[in-house]
């Protein structure tokens, strides 16, 4: 028997966040090209927050083609300071220069869920969390990646607030899951609404 929640990702960090919540679904992996729908929504000129509902909205209506009798849920994230956008560092190097360019700034992420049943978009919604970077020396940076190794590689900032990046950090507006990167608040409550999960 399948699941009738799907969520349109294979990140195992993402699938332990629902599991861990109690959630019963299947994993799919989307088949989109985001750095083409980057592209789109840059000729466009969508903001931040419009981008990573359009990047959640474009995977969950990918996997609904394969699966439309179940719930799709994607989701996605985007981080900005100002105009800037930013993507995961490609190496240690990337990495030192962005969290630079975070020093002492507030920056924002937006973290976007979309619900997709039979290829129509049936709920959206974007969560928003506010974090400032205290103005660390360069010294202290270096050493931070050297403890942090690749990790940084594998988030959008070059940190996890779970772990060593929380280190970062003088002050953060927002919830946790937010700031990883699925808002489970929202999500829960709209799948109680729909009689999804039990309310």
């Amino acid at each position: 028997m399948t699941a009738p929640l799907v969520l349109a990702s294979t990140s195992p960090f993402r699938k332990q966040l629902l599991s861990n919540a109690g959630l019963i679904f299947d994993s799919v992996a989307p088949a989109i090209d985001e750095r083409e729908v980057e592209g789109r929504a840059e000729h466009q000129g969508l903001l931040p927050d419009a981008l990573a509902l359009l990047l959640g909205r474009e995977k969950a209506l990918s996997v609904s083609r394969d699966r439309p009798e179940a719930l799709i849920i994607g989701g996605d994230q985007t981080m900005s300071l100002g105009a800037r956008l930013y993507h995961k560092p490609a190496n240690r190097a990337a990495a030192r220069d962005q969290l630079l360019s975070l020093r002492g700034q507030t920056h924002e992420l937006n973290s976007a869920l979309a619900f997709v049943r039979d290829g129509a978009v049936i709920w959206e919604h974007v969560s928003k969390a506010r974090l400032t970077v205290r103005s660390f020396s360069e010294a202290w940076l270096d050493d931070y990646l050297d403890r942090a190794g690749d990790r940084v590689l594998k988030s959008v900032g070059a940190y996890q607030i779970e772990g060593l990046g929380i280190q970062l950090f003088s002050a953060i507006e927002g919830d946790y899951f937010t700031i990883v990167g699925v808002p489970l608040l929202p999500m829960l409550a709209k799948l109680r609404s729909l009689g999804l999960i039990h309310d």
